[in-house]
């Protein structure tokens, strides 16, 4: 057998190892210490139930001030960084105590500051006479006589163990150090124990949260709803102030487009421009982590000042930047760890995972609906549209074969019915064939929208078809004076006609006297005509507009018998 190797004395020491050590060095001690020990034994046992880390602490402070006899107690958390205190965990000062001495110590400067750039144990008789003391902020209440012990983590600092004011006026004796220390080490064992569960936590948190955001995005509802849920779980496990979605905007930069927060809608909307060097640092696909939002100079947001620390994760996915996850806390608030920041980002990865996924099902869906409108399209073109017009020829064979007046006129009527049946399938079939930025609010749908606002005065509804692809060829400027032509038309047909039938036409399939391709508006109606020496401001208007855009506006005979009515025709280049 080959001896044990000796342990190197840089090596930190077991935990379990150090509390045996402790423990062993109290024998041939006074009686005093030695009767002691039971209530250090249920001190351990007390300090090692539990495993949630704030609790944990909180227990550690009054198991310490018990067993030292003291009347406060504190831990000081040490931060990653190993210059300050990220958390500070009291026993013996009150709520309204804590209130007046407002924020809580740093660890910055004096005693404590001190503590942490040498942790080993310090014992005072009076704090306020040390040099290292920095005196005490106002409302604080008196403290002299001061213990502080190391707390030490798998090797590692976590922090100090404080205990000042020691009953009864005495100082803290050797017997105390030896008491606490073993507590302390104790208290490191379950500290350690503490985080492991709260890092399983975490981590089972936030793969929750992952898995409800994938569900939200794959689920087919609504973009903004998911996106909302995106920014309502990074909110709740990054323990922020705000969640905040961003995606690209069309001037550049980044826009809020989703906000989870006490008052979401003041930011929704709010475009953050490529200038700022944080945008710029998120668009390459690079974190950013920010101590203090309020004085950072790479954040450039009004509502930056309401913040402290944050964080800012690009949501990409193979190299693609889809857009922005930021989590910025209250100001004052504790900074986000590094187990933080690294969950933080799967988790942005996985959102933006899931955003893609969520895209291309997206696709696939719009892509079997055109499919479909393609193939009823077709079906409609080649079938319904190819009957009909046999059908419109066979009627007019026996139109002609007919020698009754009256079967000549009513089958002559159907064969215009007919006609007018394939013209608006037609319309029906090139609104099918438009693309997905066309249907919802094209020229074919405004132009439906003045026809049906036109019943209600007229006491009927306009008859209506559409030749060509409307929606697709008009341009913007054009369609818009072409609405404004139809409701002047619609308007005097109302006013002055006394029509009973009018008939309105949009073909995108005109070409102009000068050769261009063109849109016609034709509306007919069968009414009392244009009388003479009547007004003609709506006619004037009608013919600037087209004037104004390259095209004309003129009137003739309506639709009426011996062509009774007025026919307006409003004419613009595409």
């Amino acid at each position: 057998m080959t001896a044990p190797e000796s342990q190197d004395p840089r090596d930190p020491q077991d935990p379990l190892d150090a509390a045996t050590s402790a423990t062993r060095s109290l024998q041939g001690l006074s009686t005093e210490l030695t009767a002691r020990v039971p209530q250090l034994l249920e001190a351990m046992r007390s300090v090692g139930t539990g495993l949630e880390l704030h609790s944990t602490l909180d227990r550690i402070c009054e198991t310490a001030a018990e067993l030292a006899d003291a009347r406060y107690a504190a831990i000081g958390v040490v931060d990653e960084e190993g210059r300050g205190l990220s958390d500070f965990v009291t026993h013996g000062v009150g709520e309204d105590v804590a209130r007046r001495i407002g924020h809580r110590p740093d660890g910055h400067r004096g005693l404590l500051g001190a503590l942490i750039h040498d942790p080993a144990p310090v014992r005072l008789a009076d704090l306020t006479s040390d040099p290292r003391s920095a005196g005490f902020p106002s409302g604080h209440p008196p403290m002299r006589t001061f213990l502080g012990v190391p707390i030490r983590v798998q090797g590692e600092i976590f922090g100090n163990l404080y205990l000042a004011e020691k009953r009864g006026g005495a100082e803290f004796n050797d017997y105390d150090l030896h008491m606490v220390r073993v507590l302390a080490t104790e208290a490191g064992i379950a500290i350690g124990n503490a985080r492991l569960y709260e890092a399983a936590r975490q981590r089972e948190r936030w793969i929750d949260g992952s898995v409800a955001v994938t569900t939200a995005l794959l689920s087919g509802g609504d973009a903004e709803d998911a996106l909302t849920v995106v920014a309502e779980q990074a909110r709740r496990l990054a323990d922020s102030a705000a969640g905040i979605v961003l995606l690209p905007a069309e001037e550049g930069g980044l826009e809020i487009v989703a906000v989870a927060a006490d008052h979401p809608a003041t930011s929704l909307g709010t475009v953050i421009p490529p200038k700022s060097p944080a945008i710029a640092s998120l668009l390459a696909g690079e974190p950013v982590f920010v101590t203090d939002s309020a004085t950072d100079p790479r954040v450039l947001t009004t509502a930056a000042g309401r913040y402290g620390p944050s964080m800012m994760l690009p949501l990409q996915s193979g190299g693609r930047v889809l857009g922005a996850l930021a989590t910025p806390r209250a100001r004052g608030a504790r900074p986000f760890t590094e187990a933080e920041r690294t969950l933080a980002t799967q988790f942005a990865s996985q959102a933006a995972l899931a955003l893609i996924m969520a895209e291309a099902q997206r696709d696939r869906e719009r892509l079997a609906v055109y499919e479909d409108r393609d193939r009823i399209a077709r079906d409609l073109h080649d079938l319904v549209i190819q009957r009909l017009f046999a059908t419109g020829m066979m009627l007019e064979g026996a139109q002609r074969r007919s020698v009754v007046p009256a079967v000549q006129d009513g089958v002559g009527k159907a064969v215009d019915e007919l006609d007018v049946t394939i013209q608006e399938i037609r319309t029906a079939i090139f609104a099918l064939q438009q693309g997905p930025a066309e249907a919802p609010s094209g020229l074919r749908t405004r132009v439906l929208r003045e026809i049906n606002m036109a019943a209600v005065p007229l006491g009927f509804k306009p008859g209506h078809r559409f030749l060509g692809t409307v929606d697709s060829t008009v341009g913007e400027l054009t369609g818009k004076n072409l609405i404004a032509a139809l409701r002047e038309a619609l308007s005097n047909a109302f006013r002055h006609a006394e029509a009973s039938r009018i008939e309105v036409v949009v073909d995108a399939t005109v070409t102009l006297p000068d050769g261009s391709d063109g849109v016609r508006l034709t509306v007919a109606d069968d009414g009392v005509g244009i009388p003479a020496g009547g007004r003609r401001s709506g006619l004037r208007n009608l013919a600037r507009r087209a004037e104004a855009l390259g095209g004309s506006s003129t009137c003739g005979p309506g639709i009426g018998e011996d062509g009774q009515g007025t026919t307006v025709c409003w004419e613009a280049p595409l």
